[in-house]
């Protein structure tokens, strides 16, 4: 198992265990597999019972939480440093010695469920999974990641443990440390934590051999074989009948990867178009110029093989056709010229300080941290990231507009 290490400026430590597998490690028959699997990881151990688990780092004050993405899944909690040993005992082992009991799942799937339910009553946010699944074209990346309620009945105990012995193993883990904790003791006790796991786990497990190897930042093979590539990019335009007061519209397209260097120019140009800023085009254009939406953004998300970006705005069913003139005004604007030098100046000043912000947060640090090596193989480095925004030029900005801007290029989903 990798570990990374990195020093911050208070007493409290984040630390977690980022694994390699999500929403699209999922087999066809798997939908939602990925999710139940982490609310699953914290409900019993070869060691402890699902009360121990919970009141394992709240004793102490800590925090103990965890979330599901399409290419990962991360385990974090975060404590006064004194409680270093505890807390990576306790992930080491839950992600790598959980039992999953059936008991257990019986009871989580109702929750679960819930959840899924809860998110269907609410249109602005499934619009972005029913979009992100016509993007990829029936591709597990545009999977809803909650899954849907009749897979998740379906589910054993087995299943679970299927899934983890695939994906949960120790050569496709990080473990990620930021406080004021010494690499080397970090490295000492992650190490005695993983081989506490192998002995608790039963004879002739396949994680036993793997968990006696020493902890160490040295990044082993890695088999992505299992991991089917995104489909040819179509674009649509559907239009759902939904029973909503307001009409819900989202509009984009394919775009780059994490790993594309024109994911910079594209990231840039998102923020311009429909970032947090009230200063965005979008919202100056649909919100404060016409007084048509609330809610005006574009987003853009970023894999290690693909991406995509989409602009996202709320409105009332008669407005639908106007505002969706004035967002390909405002994309057509980007890809017809490209940016005076002044507003390209402007819009670099702007996302470095969104960005340094952002870096104000110590839990997305950590978290940012520990996805990205695990991806990447790299920490996140600002000043090098503020270098490659300022390098930026007002053409390689035009040209990926040109690319992706097209009409012909856009994915229109609506729903009304």
């Amino acid at each position: 198992m990798r570990v990374i290490c990195a020093p911050s400026a208070t007493d409290v430590v984040y630390c977690g265990i980022a694994v390699d597998a999500g929403t699209r490690d999922e087999l066809p028959d798997e939908n939602g597999l990925a999710h139940f699997c982490e609310h699953l990881t914290f409900k019993g151990t070869h060691r402890r019972r699902s009360w121990h688990i919970l009141n394992r780092m709240e004793s102490v004050g800590g925090d103990l939480n965890a979330y599901t993405g399409k290419e990962e899944t991360i385990y974090y909690t975060a404590f006064l440093k004194e409680h270093f040993a505890r807390a990576v005992d306790l992930l080491a082992d839950i992600v790598l010695g959980s039992t999953y009991p059936q008991t257990e799942m019986n009871k989580e799937v109702e929750v679960v469920i819930d959840e899924i339910e809860s998110y269907n009553d609410s249109p602005s946010e499934l619009i972005f999974d029913d979009f992100e699944n016509l993007i990829f074209c029936g591709h597990p990346l545009g999977r809803n990641i909650l899954g849907e309620a009749g897979c998740l009945r379906g589910f054993h105990s087995e299943d679970i443990q299927r899934f983890a012995r695939r994906l949960y193993r120790p050569d496709r883990m990080v473990f990620f440390v930021y406080g004021r904790i010494e690499p080397a003791h970090a490295c000492r006790e992650i190490t005695k934590a993983l081989k506490r796991v192998a002995s608790s786990l039963p004879e002739g497990h396949p994680f036993q051999t793997l968990l006696q190897t020493d902890a160490s930042p040295a990044r082993p093979d890695r088999n992505d074989a299992g991991r089917t590539a995104v489909p040819e990019y179509r674009p649509q335009t559907v239009t759902l009948h939904k029973d909503t007061h307001q009409a819900h519209v989202m509009i984009g397209a394919r775009a780059y990867s994490a790993r594309d260097p024109r994911h910079l120019s594209l990231y840039l140009l998102n923020n311009i178009l429909g970032g947090p800023g009230m200063n965005s085009r979008l919202n100056l254009s649909l919100r404060e110029k016409h007084g048509l939406v609330y809610t005006v953004e574009s987003v853009m998300t970023t894999y290690t093989d693909t991406g995509l970006w989409s602009v996202y705005f709320g409105c009332d069913p008669h407005d639908v056709t106007r505002c969706r003139r004035l967002v390909l005004k405002e994309l057509r604007r980007l890809a017809e010229a490209p940016l005076a030098p002044h507003a390209l100046e402007a819009a670099k000043r702007q996302i470095k300080g969104q960005i340094g912000i952002s870096y104000d947060n110590f839990e997305n640090v950590a978290l940012a941290m520990g996805k990205t090596f695990l991806h990447y193989d790299r920490a996140r480095d600002l000043n090098r990231l503020y270098q490659k925004i300022d390098g930026l030029t007002a053409e390689d900005l035009h040209a990926v507009a040109q690319e992706l801007f097209r009409p012909e290029n856009l994915t229109f989903l609506i729903y009304r």
